[in-house]
């Protein structure tokens, strides 16, 4: 009897081991941060540097600005030149002024009063011409007055019928596209003006500042670099023989000296190559072995006391629910 019960017992030591979960597997990493590297657009040398290395930053706050004496001359001289070319435009829809039309209209006036004392000598003409008081010459100079002041009325009156027309179709055409083009500058002057001044795209930590006021920066050279929270991630390396045990959007665990409790990530990539292992994660026996390398991200950066290049270990989690990368 005794025997059996010797024989129970070591079943059940057994069982009870082969029921005891085992500690899931644990990668070495380090946390990886993708910077924005901020830089205006337009050269020109720092007049004002806002912020300082270390500081964090709200989104659309002030970063940096840039001299822009030129850009408000330039901005200056388009906003006239569109001002002129608008001008310009209008005209071509009116007629002639309307000072300049009441000289043409007096100018009609008159020549329809010498029209009519032309036609009225031109009657007592032919009376003294038919009573055989004048010859017949004078008679025909009184014709030619009338026909002289007839043309003369006509000649004023076409001339004040073009005063009221406005310019041709292609003149307005073409002074309208003038002034387009003239807003279309005053647009790109300011534009240009407006990018001598940046903002914070994004909340985050201004992580390091390259130039410093009154240094010179070439257009689109970085002034400084902004880390988001979100921007942070974790790479770690998992062996091949391991790699079956992760997938997209898997929760792990992620634990670093003096951080407190384990914080939760979640995996976002998983590499199609194998990589030798860097040297800064194993010793030099284990450098030749070949790992995948894998990403994941936080899922509460903005609380997070994790900081790029700092070494971490990562396990994989209870909760095997998968998300989707955010």
């Amino acid at each position: 009897m005794s025997k059996f019960i010797r024989f129970l017992y070591v079943v059940s030591l057994v069982f009870l081991s082969a029921c005891k979960p085992t500690a899931p597997a644990s990668w070495t990493g380090y946390v990886e941060g993708e910077y924005l590297y901020l830089a205006a657009p337009v050269a020109g040398r720092i007049e004002h540097l806002s912020v300082q290395a270390g500081q964090t930053v709200a989104k659309a706050a002030p970063l940096f600005e840039l001299e822009r004496e030129a850009e408000m001359a330039n901005l200056n001289e388009t906003k006239a030149r569109q001002l002129t070319a608008k001008a310009q435009a209008n005209n071509t829809q009116k007629g002639k002024r309307s000072d300049e039309i009441a000289v043409i209209e007096a100018q009609l006036r008159n020549a329809l009063v010498q029209e009519k004392l032309a036609q009225t000598d031109l009657a007592r003409q032919q009376k003294l011409v038919d009573q055989a008081f004048v010859s017949k010459a004078r008679l025909d100079d009184a014709q030619t007055q009338v026909q002289i002041a007839q043309g003369r009325v006509a000649e004023l009156r076409a001339s004040l019928k073009v005063a009221r027309l406005p310019s041709r179709n292609d003149e307005q055409i073409a002074a309208d596209a003038n002034a387009q083009a003239a807003s279309e500058v005053v647009k790109q002057s300011a534009w240009r003006n407006a990018q001598k001044s940046q903002i914070a795209p994004a909340h985050g930590l201004i992580a390091d500042i390259f130039f410093r006021p009154g240094e010179y920066v070439a257009a689109g050279q970085p002034v400084l670099s902004l880390l988001p929270p979100e921007n942070v991630k974790l790479r770690f390396f998992v062996p091949e023989a391991e790699l079956g045990q992760l997938q997209i959007g898997q929760a792990v665990q992620v634990n670093c000296d003096a951080c407190g409790p384990a914080q939760k990530a979640h995996i976002t990539r998983i590499a199609s190559q194998a990589e030798y292992t860097p040297p800064v994660i194993y010793s030099n026996a284990q450098r030749s072995k070949l790992v995948f390398m894998v990403e994941a991200h936080l899922d509460a950066v903005s609380s997070s006391r994790l900081h790029p290049g700092q070494a971490i270990d990562v396990r994989r989690s209870m909760d095997t629910t998968p998300v989707a990368k955010p």
